[in-house]
C-alpha cells in the first residue's frame, strides 16, 4: 500500500471538495422532490402502526438515525436490521406498519426478505434508492429517488454523498410530517426530558429552584439581614413578601448599588446604611412567571429585560425561582 506525503494545503483542499460535492448533491436532491415525496408524507401520516426503517451497512447507520428522528418527533418508528429480519426479527413488523427501506443500489440482498414479507402481508414500502428500476424500486409502493451524482472523490466508492442525501431525505420526511401533525415544542419536550435541549423546552415548574431554597425576607427586614439572605442563598437577589406571603418586591445587586450611590451623593443626609429596610430598597412589582409557562419563553424575557432571575408565583406567592444560569445547565 503506497502513501502520499502529508500536505496540509492539499488535505484541506480535498476536505473542501468533498463538502462541495455533497452540497451539490443535496441541491440536486432538493430539486428532485416532487409528488412522490408528498405521497410518502401522506403514507407516513396514514400509518396506524410504526415505521420500520431498514438498511444494510452504511445505509443501516443512516436508517437508525432516521428511525430515531421520526420517533422523537411524534412518529413511532424503529430500526429493523435486514439481516436479522430473516432470522426472526420480521416478527416485529405488523400489518399496521410501514417499511422505509434504504439502499443506494436497490439490490441489497439482505433487504429482499423484508420486501417479500411486506408484499405478502400488504405492508406498504417506501424506497430510498438511486435506481428506480432496481428490485427495491420495483417492489416499493413509493420511490424517493436519489440523484446519481456518484460518491465523493478522490476514492469515489466509499458511501459518502449517497448517505448524506439519504440522511437529509429522512430529515426532510420527518420534518414535513411533524409540520402536518402540528407537533409542538411541548410535545417534543416529552420525548427529550434530559439535557440542555430538554431543559430549554421544559416548563418553569419542572426546573425552577424549589420553595425551600428561595431567598425570601419580610418587608421590615433590616439591611444586614436581607443582604445575608441574598449572599447565603446564592441567587444574587431576595424576594420581599408581605404579611400574607405575597411577593411585593425584589432586592437585587443592582438595587444595592443604587442605594450606595444615593448614600454617596452630595445631598445625602448621612443615614446609617444598616437602618434601611427591605421595603425601602426593593424594586416593586417585579417580573414574575407561573409554573406552566415554557422556560424558553421566560429565559427570552429575562434576556430582553436584562434581569438575572424571576420568581415563579402561584396566587401571588413565590413557589420557585428561575436564574439565567439555569438555561445553560444540562
Amino acid at each position: 500500500m503506497s502513501s502520499n506525503a502529508f500536505d496540509p494545503v492539499k488535505t484541506a483542499a480535498i476536505g473542501r471538495e468533498v463538502i462541495l460535492q455533497e452540497q451539490k448533491a443535496l441541491g440536486e436532491l432538493a430539486a428532485m422532490l416532487d409528488g412522490d415525496f408528498s405521497r410518502a408524507v401522506e403514507a407516513v401520516l396514514a400509518c396506524r402502526g410504526r415505521i420500520a426503517v431498514t438498511g444494510m451497512g452504511k445505509s443501516g447507520h443512516v436508517a437508525r438515525k432516521i428511525a430515531a428522528t421520526l420517533a422523537s418527533t411524534g412518529t413511532p418508528a424503529y430500526f429493523l436490521h435486514p439481516a436479522e429480519a430473516g432470522h426472526g426479527d420480521l416478527g416485529m413488523v405488523t400489518t399496521r406498519d410501514l417499511v422505509l427501506a434504504l439502499s443506494n443500489s436497490g439490490e441489497t440482498r439482505e433487504i429482499f426478505n423484508v420486501l417479500d414479507f411486506a408484499s405478502r402481508h400488504g405492508v406498504p414500502v417506501i424506497a430510498v434508492t438511486s435506481r428506480r428500476q432496481s428490485v427495491l424500486g420495483r417492489m416499493a409502493d413509493i420511490v424517493l429517488e436519489l440523484p446519481q451524482t456518484g460518491e465523493a472523490k478522490p476514492l469515489a466508492c466509499a458511501p459518502t454523498t449517497t448517505t448524506t442525501m439519504s440522511l437529509a431525505l429522512g430529515d426532510a420526511l420527518a420534518m414535513a410530517v411533524l409540520h402536518v401533525r402540528g407537533f409542538t415544542e411541548e410535545q417534543f419536550h416529552e420525548f427529550h426530558p434530559h439535557g440542555a435541549l430538554g431543559r430549554r423546552l421544559a416548563l418553569a415548574g419542572e426546573i425552577m429552584a424549589p420553595q425551600d431554597k428561595l431567598p425570601l425576607v419580610g418587608e421590615d427586614t433590616l439591611f444586614q439581614n436581607f443582604v445575608y439572605v441574598m449572599s447565603s442563598k446564592g441567587f444574587g437577589c431576595t424576594g420581599v413578601v408581605d404579611a400574607s406571603g405575597r411577593l411585593v418586591g425584589i432586592v437585587t445587586d443592582g438595587d444595592l448599588r443604587r442605594l450606595m450611590d444615593t448614600l454617596n451623593a452630595k445631598n445625602s443626609k448621612g443615614r446609617d446604611l444598616m437602618s434601611f429596610k427591605a421595603c425601602e430598597v426593593m424594586t416593586r412589582h417585579p417580573l414574575t412567571a407561573t409554573e406552566s409557562e415554557p422556560a424558553s419563553r421566560i429565559f427570552a424575557t429575562m434576556h430582553r429585560r436584562k434581569v438575572t432571575c424571576i420568581f415563579i408565583v402561584r396566587d401571588g406567592r413565590p413557589v420557585g425561582l428561575l436564574h439565567v444560569h439555569d438555561e445553560e445547565k444540562s
